[in-house]
């Protein structure tokens, strides 16, 4: 390293010279100490320290960086909130990482359009409140709110609680403004609802993690904001009970439902019992669990909620349940839920699958699911909870922390997920953990496809090397 703080450990110091051209001090890090932190996500994948993270302050100077990394064929590693879980944000060796940091900020909330156009470096719980002060709302919604950005979402497609309601984030961008590698700006950030001209070529960007171009601004969708919402847990026999619950709850709610989750007993015992992360409202042990949030715009959703146990309990699909009667309440319903985020440390070693299968398929994939598992050795113990309305489950399978009984559980799930025409991610993404995967959802007729499109945008192969496909 010199006396700038570079480090002097690749062919790449003339780049790096014209990036701090570009950006002045203020918008580039050279220093080793300050690069660390720079070089992993949330995914627990290793990764090594970028040479520079560079910290752009407009599209324009996204473009220039871009060239000349191109130029150089320096790779790039775009950044975000750096929340993900499937190592897209990880550094391999030799890159830079272009940060979102300072492209941050709302740009206009257009009430009358229902739209709220924003740089990629939001924050996604800055766009809610944003959105929610003048009556709107952004509906994609994820536990890392506060700290992933609207590029992260857009980046991975991501889609949380309220899929079932409003689908995933591609279902919400109107506009999308990007960066090639040769530093060409690919801009079209309209407001257009009905716009058949051509391609719509926002949803190359949409959930290509960042392999196709850099994500810089957005137009995003909004919806008129409804302020009250109920809450409900129920115990029933069986997931099959879950699925004829949620087509009852349809016909009462219709868009209104806000979520559907579901919990299997394994998870709910290990929440409640092994873990005591969260205490269950209910007396007895039932063989699944699900949460319902519905919008209350009638001002009698409690109400109707009651209506809605009645006529399951009548059905005899239901068993039990309880209805919030206030906001601590359903605070302490979710908690059921929202703990899978704190299961780690009592778990031990596990991989946290991100399946998706069809709705209706979701309850015996995962009976059959467990019945692999427990003929496997390295596996121990399975946990599953997930979005039965969108059929996506998490799977948390524990193992002895060996790579090799990581590697032997991978093999054997993603390998019966594709006779289930399933998807080895439903919302986190492929990245850097999930790339020798792919082909398990994805045919070699399309992954040559897709091949062919980033060898079209990036000949150099400098975006996001790594991620997506493997090397």
């Amino acid at each position: 390293m010199d006396s700038t703080g570079i480090q002097q450990n690749s062919a790449h110091q003339d780049a790096i010279v014209a990036l701090s051209e570009v950006l002045g001090p203020k918008g580039i890090l050279t220093r080793a100490e300050d690069c660390a932190r720079y070089a992993t996500d949330q995914s627990g994948l290793a990764g090594t320290a970028p040479m520079a993270v560079l910290r752009p302050g407009t599209t324009e100077e996204v473009g220039s960086l871009m060239a000349i990394c191109n130029r150089h064929g320096l790779g790039v590693v775009p950044q975000g909130g750096r929340t993900g879980l499937s190592g897209g944000a990880s550094c391999p060796p030799n890159v830079v990482v272009i940060s979102t940091e300072r492209l941050s900020g709302i740009i206009e909330v257009d009430e009358e359009a229902m739209t709220l156009t924003t740089w990629a470096g939001t924050p996604l719980e800055t766009v809610q409140e944003a959105a929610r002060a003048v009556g709107l709302e952004y509906c994609v919604d994820i536990g890392a709110r506060g700290s992933a950005t609207i590029g992260g979402t857009i980046a991975t497609n991501a889609g949380g609680i309220r899929v079932l309601q409003r689908g995933m984030t591609r279902d919400n961008v109107l506009g999308l403004e990007a960066v090639l590698a040769d530093g060409t700006i690919i801009s079209r950030l309209g407001k257009t609802v009905k716009d058949n001209s051509g391609f719509d070529l926002k949803h190359m960007f949409i959930g290509s993690e960042g392999v196709l171009g850099f994500v810089t601004r957005a137009v995003l969708k909004l919806h008129r904001h409804v302020p009250g919402t109920a809450t409900a847990l129920l115990a029933l026999p069986d997931h099959a009970a879950a699925l004829r619950c949620l087509n009852v709850t349809r016909e009462r709610f219709g868009s209104r439902i806000v979520a559907f989750e579901g919990m299997w007993p394994d998870y709910w015992d290990f929440v409640c019992d092994t873990a005591a992360l969260a205490v269950s409202p209910l007396a007895d042990k039932y063989g699944f669990y699900v949460l319902i949030e519905v919008d209350s715009e009638t001002g009698r959703a409690e109400e109707e909620f009651e209506e809605l146990f009645a006529d399951l309990f009548d059905r005899e699909i239901a068993v039990d349940g309880v209805l919030a009667k206030s906001v601590a309440e359903a605070q302490s319903l979710w908690a059921l839920r929202e703990a899978v985020g704190e299961v780690d440390d009592a778990f031990g070693h596990h991989i946290n699958f991100d399946i998706g299968v069809s709705p209706s398929a979701l309850g015996a994939f995962c009976e059959a699911a467990d019945a692999r598992l427990a003929t496997l050795k390295e596996a121990g113990g399975v946990i599953k909870v997930g979005h039965i309305g969108d059929g996506n489950v998490h799977l948390l399978v524990a193992h002895d922390g060996s790579t090799a009984a990581e590697h032997r559980i991978e093999a054997e799930i993603y390998a019966f997920l594709r006779d289930w025409n399933g998807a080895v991610t439903a919302e986190h993404g492929i990245g850097r953990i999930k790339a020798p995967w792919i082909g398990c959802s994805r045919s070699p007729e399309e992954l040559a496809m897709m091949r062919a499109l980033k060898t079209q945008l990036d000949p150099r192969g400098i975006l996001n090397p790594g991620a997506l496909f493997l090397d």
